[in-house]
Order: structure tokens, then C-alpha cells, then sequence
């Protein structure tokens, strides 16, 4: 190896790995090299792990295992977003055909790819509201082309924390299998997959990344329906890549110190405005909903924020506020705004690890604005 543009090209793969990191290393690559065709079947009868990274990778392995383990689930996958697990577990349980049961107060992307992306898949989907139980078990009772019970831990945006056992008694008894989403409550809350659902998804974007500074996907649950949805993401390129999943496992190991101090400081904050907003807190979680009076300029209450930043999403160590009506359920109609509570006034606040009086400060600030 002589030529310059040889050694450029081949010097440095060529070294020998005798490093033991402290941290699992980024494998940021496209495919994995062999050493003899002898090889290369061996890993297509079984032999071998890693081939190219839209199919395996040991980031996104090491990412959908650690969320699996948290949530006590035997496997997981990682996806290339939140959206991307809960498709991928859907279809790992439905086909054309079939029918799927929703809450109706779901995230509104969530809303949009059931109510308008599965149809064209040949799915139906009934959305009910999860309060009544009764209306619940009735469309179970009349469509018995349901598969799946879809619904969230904690709901997006009014923080109604869902009846996990209820659900667990009727789809053991009806037959069908439970996913839930987990991404507001995170498993420091709240571990479905050990209350009886049957798969868990994870937009990871949020508190599992935990820094706003990546977008990612993570279904866990029982390993024959994972293997199913670990296949649907490889076959329509829903994977995520070896970055985003090493950033995410580097945030993950701060969970529980995050979600802990969020959630005093979204206590704190949901007990401040307590007289001065309709408040939605359930006790639980780092988020905090509140409707300003019809009397307030929402606009202006807005502007008059300061640091706190108005953001389409969550679960940053930052402090945000976000605006449901026009970003995360901007898709659902008036009406269907209407009927789950998502009028003008209505804000959608992410609790950060600030000190908890300069938080209450800057709102304060903004109401008397």
C-alpha cells in the first residue's frame, strides 16, 4: 500500500481495535464489511448480526433493547420517528380489513394517520371516547374485525391518564391486542408493557432523547409482534439512523434525574395557576395544560412569555409552551376540535429543569401583561 490515495482510503480502517470505550461507540455506517463469501452466507443463514444499517445496526439495536428494559418488555425496535412506531406497530397487528379502536383525545398527528392514512391501507377505525366504557365495549361488541385498542398513557393535550386494567380485561376478553403510547408519561411513570399492553410505542424525540436536538421512534412489546414491526420498518424504510439512535441512548441515561425535577417543577407550576387558568394536571408527567379566561389575549399572553419559548413540541430541559389549536391538532376540524376540548385559549406547557421560581416569575410576568 503505497499510493497516497490508498493509504488515505484504507490506513485507518485497517487498525487494530484494542480500545475498550466507557461508552458504547457510534457505529456511523452504511453497511458492514466481511471477510470471505463464506462469510457473507453465514450471515444470511443466520450466522451473523449486521449487514447494513438499514436493516440492523448496533446503535439502533442498543436503543430499542434499552427502552425494552426500562419498559420491562421482552424487544424492542427503534424508528425514524414516533410516528414511525406507532404505524409499525399497527401494522405488526393490522391489515386490510381489519379494524382498529382509538381514544378520540389521541396526540392530532396520531388522529390524522388513523383517520386518514389507514383508509388507504383498507383499515377502518372507530374512535370512541375512553370515559365511557360502555361505548367502548359496544363497538367491540359490533365490530368483531377490531384487532387493536390504540390509546395513550397520558393523553395529548388534556393529560387524561387512561385506565390501563380496564383495557388489559377487554382486550383479553375480546381477543384483540392493546398499544399504547407512552411518550408523556416516559416508563419513569408509568410502564404499560407491565400492565398488560401488548406493545408500547415511544415518540423518542421527547423526554427519551430529552434535549430537542434529535427525532426518533421506539416500539417495544411482545418479541413475535416486534419481529412483525421491525420487519415493516426495514421493508419501507421507516429506520432511524445510527446517530440519532447513540444521541438518544446519551439522553436516556438522564431520564430519571429529567423527569424528576420536571415534574416537581410542573407541580409547582400547574399548583401557581390554580385561579388564574382552567388547569389539566393529573398529578403525574412534566406537562401541564391550562385554557387562559375568554377575557385574555392569547396572542399577547404569548408574546409576554420572555424566555420561555413557544415551540411545537416537548420535553426539552428547556421550559416551553406550545399552541394545540394551531400545531398539534391544526389537522381535526373545528368541530372535532370542539368536541375534545381544543379551543383557542388552550396552551400546552413542557415543564424544564429551571429553577422553579424563575419559571413562576416569567408566567406570572405574562399574565400581568
Amino acid at each position: 500500500m503505497n499510493s497516497i490515495n490508498t493509504k488515505s482510503v484504507h490506513t485507518a480502517s485497517m487498525k487494530e481495535r484494542t480500545i475498550q470505550p466507557k461508552v458504547m461507540p457510534l457505529y456511523q455506517t452504511s453497511a458492514f464489511a466481511f471477510s470471505s463469501l463464506e462469510e457473507l452466507e453465514g450471515y444470511y443463514e443466520g450466522n451473523g448480526t449486521y449487514l447494513y444499517s438499514r436493516t440492523a445496526n448496533p446503535n439502533t439495536d442498543a436503543l430499542g433493547q434499552t427502552v425494552a428494559d426500562l419498559e420491562e418488555a421482552p424487544r424492542g425496535v427503534a424508528a425514524s420517528s414516533g410516528m414511525s412506531a406507532i404505524f409499525a406497530g399497527i401494522l405488526a397487528v393490522a391489515g386490510a380489513g381489519d379494524h382498529i379502536l382509538a381514544a378520540e383525545d389521541v396526540y392530532g398527528g396520531t388522529f390524522h394517520l388513523l383517520k386518514e392514512e389507514l383508509v388507504h391501507l383498507g383499515m377502518t377505525v372507530h374512535f370512541a371516547d375512553f370515559t365511557d366504557l360502555s361505548q367502548v365495549e359496544q363497538i367491540l361488541i359490533d365490530y368483531p374485525e377490531v384487532k387493536l385498542i390504540f390509546s395513550e398513557s397520558i393523553t395529548n393535550p388534556f393529560l387524561r391518564v387512561e385506565d390501563l386494567a380496564v383495557l388489559e380485561q377487554l382486550k383479553k376478553h375480546y381477543g384483540v391486542k392493546l398499544m399504547i403510547d407512552n411518550t408523556f408519561a416516559t416508563p419513569y411513570t408509568i410502564q404499560p408493557y407491565a400492565l398488560g399492553a401488548d406493545l408500547v410505542a415511544h415518540s423518542a424525540t421527547k423526554y427519551l432523547g430529552g434535549h430537542s436536538d434529535v427525532t426518533a421512534g421506539v416500539l417495544v412489546g411482545d418479541a413475535d409482534l416486534i419481529r412483525v414491526a421491525e420487519s415493516r420498518i426495514v421493508n419501507l424504510g421507516m429506520n432511524l439512523s445510527p446517530f440519532e439512535a447513540w444521541l438518544t441512548i446519551r439522553g436516556i441515561k438522564t431520564l430519571a434525574v429529567r423527569m424528576k425535577a420536571q415534574t416537581e417543577n410542573a407541580a409547582a407550576i400547574a399548583a401557581f395557576l390554580e385561579g388564574k387558568a382552567q388547569v389539566w394536571y393529573p398529578g403525574m408527567g412534566a406537562i401541564v395544560t391550562f385554557a387562559l379566561p375568554e377575557s385574555m389575549d392569547v396572542s399577547k399572553f404569548f408574546s409576554s412569555l420572555g424566555w420561555i419559548k413557544i415551540v411545537p413540541t416537548l420535553a426539552g430541559v428547556e421550559t416551553t409552551v406550545s399552541y394545540p389549536f394551531g400545531t398539534s391538532h391544526r389537522a381535526l376540524s373545528l368541530e372535532e376540535k370542539e368536541k375534545i376540548g381544543v379551543t383557542r385559549q388552550v396552551i400546552r406547557l413542557s415543564a424544564g429543569i429551571e429553577g422553579a421560581e424563575d419559571i413562576l416569575t416569567q408566567l406570572g410576568a405574562a399574565f400581568v401583561n
